[in-house]
């Protein structure tokens, strides 16, 4: 049985309360593994440097 079969199968017999916590960690789990706001800002402003600046003129 791979990790997704367990995890459905395990998640399909949890109360719903109980459901709602999972979805409610996955969702903290994957926002802790997106790279910070600011990061991507630094990025974007990067690698579009040349259109900021004609934009700016």
């Amino acid at each position: 049985m791979s990790l997704e079969e367990k995890l459905l199968q395990d998640f399909i017999t949890l109360p719903e309360d109980k459901k709602i916590e999972v979805i409610d960690f996955v969702e903290f789990l994957k926002l802790k593994t997106q790279q910070p706001i600011e990061s991507l800002m630094d990025t974007i402003i990067n690698e579009n440097q040349d259109a900021l600046k004609e934009l700016a003129k």
